[in-house]
C-alpha cells in the first residue's frame, strides 16, 4: 500500500493552480528578459529561445518515454528554460545552451519523478553540469559593449576593489550601473532593477514570501560588512538577486515552514559569502542554493510544527 505524505496542518484550501503559479513566475521574469535583450541584443534572445525550446522538447520526450500525458504548457518547463538562460553567458554557443537546458529538465527534474518531486533547482543543475564539463565556455563573459572580459566579481577576485572602481570611475556610478544593468555577466544577473520589478509582482501575487530573500541577502550584507567588503556591491553584483528571489524561493526545493525558510536563507548567505571571498570561483550563488537544497529534508525534519495531540518523547 502506498503512503501519502503531507505537510503538517493547518492545510489551507485555495483556488490557486500549479499552472497559475508557474505562469505568474514567467510574467515576473519578463522585465529581466527585456533588460537582457536590451543590453546584449540578439545574443540574449537566441540563448533564451534555444533554452526554452530545448526545455519544452526535452520534457515532452521524457514524458512520452515514461508513458505519461504530455503536459508542457503548465509553465514549469518554460520557467526552467528561462532561468537556465539567465545563468549562462550571453555568448554561449547554441548547442551548449541546448545541452544545458536539456540536462536541467532530464537530470534536474524528470529523473526525480517530474514536477513537484525534484530535490534540486533544475536550472542550477544544468548550470553546474556545463561549468564542470565546459568551464572555458561558461567563464567567457561578453560585456554590453560586445567585448569579452571578466565580470565585476571576477575582477574583484583577481585584481581587487580598486580595479573594479576604476572600471566605473566613481562608487556612485558603480552602484547605478549595477542597479540598472549596465554591466557584463550572465543574462539574468545584470539588472537588479528588472529583477526587483519581477520580485515585486511575485510578492503582490503572494507567490513568494519574504523569509528566504531577506535572510539570504541580509546574511550576505552583514557578513561582507564584517569582513571589510562593500555590502551593496556584493548584493547588486553577480546572481544574488536572481537567486534570492527566483531560485531560492522555489517551493519544491525549499523548506515549507517559515523558520525553515529563514534557516535556508542564512545557510545560503553564509555559503555564497564564503565562496566569493575564500573560494577559487568568483561567484557562489549556484552552489550555495544547490547545497542548501540537499539539506532541506533535514531542515524540514527539525522545524516542522508538532502535530496536534502529539506527545513529546522525553525519553
Amino acid at each position: 500500500m502506498k503512503k501519502l505524505f503531507v505537510s503538517p496542518s493547518p492545510h489551507v484550501r485555495t483556488k490557486e493552480t500549479v499552472k497559475n503559479v508557474m505562469w505568474d513566475v514567467v510574467i515576473a521574469l519578463v522585465p529581466a528578459m527585456i533588460a537582457s535583450i536590451y543590453f546584449f541584443g540578439m545574443n540574449a534572445f537566441s540563448v533564451i529561445a534555444v533554452s526554452v525550446v530545448s526545455a519544452l522538447v526535452s520534457e515532452a520526450v521524457v514524458q512520452k518515454l515514461m508513458k505519461r500525458k504530455v503536459k508542457i504548457l503548465d509553465g514549469s518547463a518554460v520557467i526552467t528554460g528561462i532561468l537556465f538562460a539567465f545563468v549562462v553567458p550571453p555568448a554561449l554557443p547554441w548547442w551548449l545552451t541546448m545541452i544545458g537546458s536539456s540536462v536541467s529538465i532530464v537530470i534536474g527534474k524528470m529523473v526525480f519523478g517530474g514536477l513537484g518531486h525534484n530535490v534540486f533547482n533544475p536550472a542550477l543543475v544544468g548550470r553546474a553540469f556545463l561549468t564542470a564539463s565546459w568551464p572555458v565556455a561558461m567563464t567567457t563573459w561578453l560585456g554590453i559593449d560586445g567585448k569579452v572580459g571578466a565580470t565585476v566579481l571576477g575582477t574583484l577576485k583577481q585584481e581587487g576593489m580598486g580595479n573594479v572602481l576604476s572600471m566605473f570611475g566613481t562608487k556612485g556610478k558603480m552602484y547605478l550601473d549595477l542597479f540598472v544593468g549596465n554591466v557584463g555577466g550572465s543574462l539574468g544577473e545584470t539588472s537588479a532593477l528588472a529583477l526587483l520589478l519581477g520580485a515585486g509582482y511575485l510578492f503582490y501575487r503572494k507567490q513568494i514570501t519574504w523569509h528566504i530573500p531577506v535572510s539570504y541577502i541580509g546574511t550576505v550584507f552583514i557578513l561582507t560588512a564584517i569582513f571589510g567588503q562593500d555590502p551593496l556591491f556584493h548584493i547588486l553584483s553577480g546572481g544574488l538577486m536572481l537567486g534570492a528571489f527566483f531560485m531560492a524561493t522555489d517551493m519544491v526545493t525549499t523548506p515549507y515552514t517559515s523558520k525553515g525558510k529563514i534557516i535556508f536563507g542564512l545557510g545560503a548567505g553564509i555559503l555564497v559569502t564564503w565562496i566569493r571571498m575564500k573560494g577559487g570561483y568568483p561567484e557562489g550563488v549556484c552552489y550555495s542554493i544547490l547545497i542548501m537544497n540537499a539539506v532541506v529534508p533535514l531542515i524540514d525534519r527539525y522545524t516542522r510544527p508538532r502535530v496536534f495531540g502529539e506527545v513529546k518523547n522525553n525519553g
